[in-house]
């Protein structure tokens, strides 16, 4: 069939029409503008507070940029697995307005358990999840959820203090009285060290809970000329029905602060022993000791007098090992000698007991 150009124009014009037409979809149902329930909450509990964290929704379940939300439910029950909110243990603040593009916001609630509580179910778990809100207050459900245990934890140990000694940093406490005993529950102390410099703590150490009335822990790892802060806490040792054993540590003492100044000399020299060697050579006494075992040691110094003289050192760079020979010696003199020791900041020992050897 020929078409003349009129009729040609018109036709491909009916046919763009109706290719257009079946480009169009059925209408969308408007965005109920629920946010996306976080999937990254986490609990953490100290003493009587949990700490919880997400990540604030900024998309709603259809993908959406959330324009505003309502105050954040936070969750708690004793069931493993939460079906609803319920009655919410508090209200988080409602985010601020979200800005398109605008960069994932870490939200923090901290929840104080009640202590009735913990006394009725001190080996069973609590679960947490957050229901997040649009600001009509609806919601797509409860994000993922976090399980702490129940077990009662005790108060921080009393006066707490540390003290630098040559041995390191002594620190001690008044003790707990002896708790009742428990064949699913006990109790540890534990003692955390942090540097100036870092706010990440160190464990120290832990001591059972004994019922001793003063207790006592050595800190030796540490470097002297540094500043230190130290905290302990007693920690609660459980095994809930069903679970690997769970440790929930208590509230922390206030932090102590030290200095390890180096004010402390090495231990002195023992086992000091003098011989004369001289027929058929040059005469001299030779000197040995047993070594020091301070790990900074820096070396010894060795002092000289004859008869009612002062004490004279007579090495002029300090002796890296537990031995000396003296060659300026006279024949027909009795010489007494002893030893000190030296650490690498200049401390020094007393003199070691004095041996005398006479040069013939």
């Amino acid at each position: 069939m020929d078409l003349s150009p009129g009729k040609l124009v018109l036709a491909l014009s009916a046919a763009m029409v109706l290719t257009a037409c079946a480009s169009i979809g059925p209408p969308l149902p408007p965005s109920l503008e629920l946010p996306s329930p976080p999937t990254d909450l986490r609990a953490v509990r100290k003493g009587d507070e949990v700490t919880l964290t997400w990540t604030a929704p900024t998309q709603t379940t259809d993908r959406k940029t959330i324009r505003s939300l309502g105050p954040t439910r936070i969750c708690r029950g004793l069931d493993q697995v939460l079906k609803q909110c319920g009655i919410p243990a508090g209200d988080a603040a409602a985010t601020a307005k979200i800005k398109s593009g605008a960069k994932a916001v870490q939200a923090t609630y901290v929840d104080t358990l009640p202590d009735q509580l913990e006394r009725d179910h001190p080996l069973e778990f609590a679960t947490y999840a957050v229901e997040v809100p649009n600001a009509s207050g609806r919601s797509a459900g409860l994000s993922n959820q976090a399980r702490v245990p129940l077990a009662p934890t005790l108060l921080p140990p009393r006066d707490f203090s540390a003290q630098v000694t040559a041995q390191g940093v002594v620190l001690t406490w008044a003790g707990e009285p002896s708790p009742p005993s428990q064949a699913q529950k006990r109790y540890i102390y534990r003692i955390y060290r942090r540097p100036e410099d870092s706010q990440q703590g160190i464990l120290v150490g832990e001591l059972p809970v004994s019922g001793e009335a003063n207790v006592t822990l050595a800190d030796r790892n540490i470097e002297w000329e540094q500043t230190y802060y130290y905290r302990a806490n007693v920690t609660t040792v459980a095994a809930p029905q069903g679970s690997s054993e769970v440790r929930v540590e208590g509230a922390d003492t206030r932090e102590v602060k030290v200095f390890a100044h180096d004010i402390f000399p090495p231990a002195v020299p023992s086992g000091l022993q003098a011989a004369y060697s001289g027929p058929g050579q040059q005469p001299f006494i030779d000197l040995i000791w047993e070594p020091v075992a301070d790990v900074d040691l820096a070396g010894y110094n060795v002092y000289r007098h004859e008869r009612d003289a002062t004490p004279v050192k007579i090495n002029a760079e300090l002796i890296k090992i537990p031995a000396y020979r003296d060659a300026d010696v006279t024949p027909g003199k009795t010489y007494a000698y002893s030893v000190s020791a030296v650490d690498t900041r200049g401390n020094q020992s007393a003199r070691s007991e004095e041996t005398g050897e006479s040069v013939p």
